[in-house]
């Protein structure tokens, strides 16, 4: 078994949401030094202020899809292991489909060619429960098929077949990691690319009515960010992950409506609730089958959705975000 332990990492969208949880949880176990490389299109600063103090971080501000960029910060930090998260939000979809979609596989192809070329030994690639679309059977396992909705999600089911076959056929160090609907501390809470949870939650704060899009019976699997970064540690200190894509989910799901209810009842909220129609091409069910990130990974989460959701708003309200 591996250890990061003293390893030099390369995390793109490091400043993101997830991302940045990444590097402060890489800093804690003891990594030799995390590099991050963000183009700041949804990541911040603010998200990086723990990260920022720590002597073994080194911050990049610019693009993983430059092959040029990649390279240079690969040969100069001597990079061991990169975490791709570096990707644009699903909601990017509705508004530059293209470029939701080019984003994701631009970026594995800049990661693959260098990995080739033994700039680097391993690469942990995060993909996205989106890839799979609506689940077609409950719990949805790593054989479901992918039927992506969106150009986001076919940008990210694109990246994982890229990933996936150059593995098989050049032998190379990757694992494939799929993360279902994480949720926590520093996601994004207003404008068009805002999350539901802190969304909804900064609404209610700051007077305004909540909104559900459709029917509210969606369902989805939430998983705790700090979960998340536990399991993608894990899959790179499990070399039994290599060649393998692997849900990171709950194994259960809950809907919008009662996602919806529990933000209110902890806020004190009793009020409207504004409906609006579907949103296009919206996933109807997703539920993740967990069998192999505790078979491979040793994953299960340590967060019920409750202690993680009181814990999520509990931040933004101390740190003044809603």
């Amino acid at each position: 078994m591996l250890s990061i332990k003293g390893k030099t990492v390369l995390v793109t969208g490091g400043a993101g949401f997830i991302g940045s949880h990444l590097c402060d949880t890489l800093l804690e176990k003891g990594a030799g030094k995390v590099v991050c490389l963000d183009n700041f299109f949804l990541g911040k600063m603010e998200n990086l202020q723990e990260a920022t103090s720590h002597e073994n971080f080194v911050l990049y501000h610019d693009d993983a899809r430059n092959f040029g960029t990649v390279q240079a910060i690969l040969g100069k930090e001597q990079v061991d292991v990169v975490f791709n998260l570096a990707t644009i939000a699903l909601n990017y979809s509705f508004f530059n489909p293209f470029d939701a979609y080019m984003v994701n596989v631009e970026i594995a192809n800049t990661l693959l060619e260098l990995l080739k070329m033994e700039q680097y030994r391993t690469l942990i690639h995060v993909s996205s429960s989106e890839a799979y679309g609506s689940a077609k059977y409950s719990p949805m396992d790593e054989n479901h098929p992918t039927d992506p909705t969106t150009p986001y999600a076919a940008g990210k089911a694109a990246a994982d077949l890229m990933i996936h076959s150059f593995s098989k056929v050049l032998d190379l160090d990757i694992s494939i990691i799929r993360p279902f609907n994480n949720f926590g501390p520093r996601q994004n809470a207003e404008g068009p690319l805002a999350a539901i949870i802190p969304a909804t939650a900064r609404k209610i704060r700051q007077g305004e009515t909540p909104m559900i899009e459709g029917t509210g019976e969606q369902t989805r699997d939430f998983i705790y960010v700090k979960d998340t970064v536990r399991a993608l540690v894990a899959a790179y200190e499990n070399e039994d992950s290599r060649g393998k894509i692997i849900n990171i989910g709950s194994g259960s799901d809950i809907s919008i409506n009662y996602l919806m209810k529990k933000i209110c009842d902890y806020l004190g909220y009793d009020g409207e609730i504004e409906r609006r129609e579907s949103r296009k091409s919206d996933v109807q069910k997703l539920c993740a089958s967990s069998d192999r990130a505790k078979k491979y990974l040793g994953f299960t989460p340590e967060y019920t959705f409750e202690e993680a959701l009181k814990e999520t708003l509990d931040w933004y309200i101390k740190h003044a975000k809603l």
